[in-house]
């Protein structure tokens, strides 16, 4: 959808940092689709980029994901204060690898995030209430199944950033733990929308 000289733009237009020193040190971008104009749509509409060099040439990856919760968490809310959608920003060392829910290696979030609140249930997410904290919005996969790739959110997402295809998963997680090899184990998250790009 966009090139790697798009989305360094659109980060640095903002005032966020694009890391380019040395080789492995990501630059792990969402772009959330503007389009939707906040509908809860259910579908992996949005993309995580990863950008990146290796030998001191660029690489670019973009992965189908959603940054937003999906119908179901919309719907049956676990926090009294409504559903988090994660609000647009960079946040600086806010993940490490460890285990997602217990059960297999993520990104997982250990530095506070600030995210949306919205408990009113009208398919419609509100970007109104404001919640910073540390709340387990993790960066993490869809399905376990190889070759197989999710089409709805439905309970993958209750504000996680959620790769759909398992294939792409598996690519993203080879790409950090190289750069944890090197960097270390934190991980800048940045989210920005389509319409920034």
């Amino acid at each position: 959808m966009y090139t790697r000289e798009q989305i360094k733009e659109a980060v640095q237009s903002k005032g966020y940092k694009f890391f380019e020193e040395d080789d492995w040190n990501v630059n792990i971008i969402g772009v959330r689709n503007s389009e939707t104009a906040n509908k809860v749509t259910n579908r992996f509409d949005d993309i995580i980029t990863v950008s990146y060099k290796t030998d001191g040439l660029w690489q670019y990856h973009e992965f189908a994901c959603t940054t937003d919760p999906g119908t179901h968490w919309v719907e049956n809310i676990m926090n009294k204060k409504g559903v988090a959608i994660l609000k647009p920003d960079q946040y600086r060392g806010s993940h490490k690898i460890r285990k997602h829910q217990g059960r297999y290696e993520a990104l997982c979030q250990q530095a506070p995030m600030t995210v949306y609140r919205d408990n009113n249930l009208d398919k419609t997410y509100d970007l109104e209430s404001a919640d910073t904290g540390v709340f387990g919005i993790n960066i993490h996969r869809a399905t376990k199944y190889a070759g197989k790739k999710s089409t709805q959110i439905d309970r993958w997402s209750a504000g996680c950033q959620v790769i759909a295809a398992n294939e792409e998963w598996v690519k993203f997680m080879k790409i950090m733990k190289k750069s944890h090899g090197i960097w270390g184990n934190n991980f800048t998250y940045t989210l920005i929308e389509s319409k920034d790009v």
